[in-house]
């Protein structure tokens, strides 16, 4: 956000709300995408997806044209050129935060599909054993980023299901539906005889395997969100290493690098639970969630070992958010473990709503307090911090257990494997 402050006139009360709004209407926007998804089918409707996404991310490059056009400027070193603090600054701000909601709020509307379909392609292409590791590769290039025109027509040539695909031969196709054989014989002949059932809307609220999938995302998309809108100003206002220095970049990069690399590796732990030590799936899952939710604990001590380095809050970050996305991995993984495909995007939209709301509180809330403790200065205290560095301490721990809290009531309300069969 530092590039675009200046021009702009933006504080942490702009940019909080700005990512706070995305965020909750991303939430409203994934309780229904995901039911899309399953109506519409994978194919159509991650097209559909990706090209709203992808109009909605090119928007942002017209909000500065829109706002000189608005405040009749003529370029962006004219909005900068304003006086801070003065009625003009005020106006600029205002009008360019609305555009960038605007054009925010299109971004949520697509990106709100795409981990319903996605996780719905993953079900369909993969054992359950194999799901978190397939869904940890394709949530590291979320991570990294895509050019999603160019995408859709790879999509649109090369995707079918697997049963229609030439690209999948026999063998495959058994490996893929291994699972079946767990199952009885009459059972899977009746499912391939007719369409599988779907489950209604409401009553995917009755479940306690839905409530559980809920209060993962809620607990935890938060604190990803937070990491990913704040972690480039966390290094400019604590440090003074702005994100176009050559230090801001080798530090996002870093923090960058860990998560990608480490999420990967985080999504293979239950395969090797299940092949080696004969595990259900859901059993190997839970025990590789409860092992990455010790991995943000160390978000405890960025604060203070950055009075050593840099480096050390950057690395811990970067730990921190590799733990989110392995354990990301597996938590949608337990909903093709627990549900059948017909519903897995609209169960998987269940939850990214719930984790929408919990992205709008931790961001609002952050905005919010980074600007009151700075405002207070040496008068606002938490655990040896004053000031800014208080507020930045005070969401730290609110990441650090975050995991550990969602874990513990995700198992007492879905202790053992325990599939939903639709009547």
């Amino acid at each position: 956000d530092e590039f675009i402050k200046p021009e702009f006139h933006w504080n942490e009360y702009h940019y909080g709300l700005i990512t706070s709004i995305f965020s909750i209407v991303y939430a409203i926007c994934m309780l229904f995408a995901g039911r899309f998804i399953d109506w519409m089918g994978t194919k159509k409707g991650y097209l559909w997806s990706i090209g709203v996404w992808s109009a909605g991310a090119c928007a942002h490059a017209l909000c500065g044209i829109a706002t000189e056009a608005w405040v009749d400027l003529p370029n962006a070193a004219a909005l900068r050129a304003v006086e801070a603090g003065s009625a003009v600054a005020a106006t600029i701000a205002m009008v360019s935060m609305y555009f960038f909601i605007a054009a925010r709020c299109i971004l949520a509307l697509g990106e709100a599909g795409n981990f319903p379909a996605a996780i719905k392609v993953t079900a369909e292409y993969f054992p359950k054993k194999d799901r978190a590791y397939a869904t940890s590769i394709f949530n590291a290039g979320a991570s990294i980023g895509a050019l999603g025109f160019l995408w859709m027509g790879f999509w649109v040539f090369m995707y079918e299901k697997p049963e229609k695909s030439k690209h999948v031969n026999e063998a495959e196709l058994a490996y893929i539906h291994q699972d079946d054989a767990e199952m009885p014989a009459a059972e899977v002949k009746a499912q391939e005889e007719k369409p599988e059932k779907v489950i209604p809307f409401w009553r995917c609220f009755t479940y306690r395997q839905t409530w559980s999938f809920i209060t993962g995302k809620f607990f935890t998309d938060g604190v990803w969100w937070f990491y990913l809108f704040w972690a480039p100003a966390y290094f400019s206002d604590q440090y003074g290493y702005s994100s176009s220095s050559g230090m801001g970049i080798a530090l996002i990069f870093t923090l960058y690098a860990i998560v990608t690399v480490l999420s990967i590796f985080g999504g293979y732990l239950p395969k090797l639970f299940v092949d080696r030590k004969g595990m259900n799936p859901y059993a190997g899952r839970m025990l590789a969630m409860l092992i990455f939710a010790f991995l943000p604990l160390p978000a405890l001590f960025a604060q203070g070992a950055g009075t050593y380095s840099v480096w050390w809050p950057a690395i811990i970050i970067g730990l921190a958010g590799a733990g989110h996305q392995a354990w990301s991995a597996n938590l949608f993984s337990t909903i093709g473990d627990m549900f059948p495909k017909s519903a897995i995007a609209t169960i998987t939209g269940i939850g990214g709503m719930a984790g929408g709301v919990g992205s709008f509180l931790i961001n609002k809330g952050a905005g919010a307090l980074f600007t009151h403790s700075e405002q207070m200065g040496e008068a606002f205290r938490f655990m040896g911090f004053d000031g800014k560095e208080a507020g930045y301490m005070i969401i730290f721990c609110i990441c650090a257990v975050a995991y550990l809290v969602a874990w513990s009531i995700m198992k007492a309300l879905v202790p053992k494997y325990k599939p939903i069969v639709i009547e």
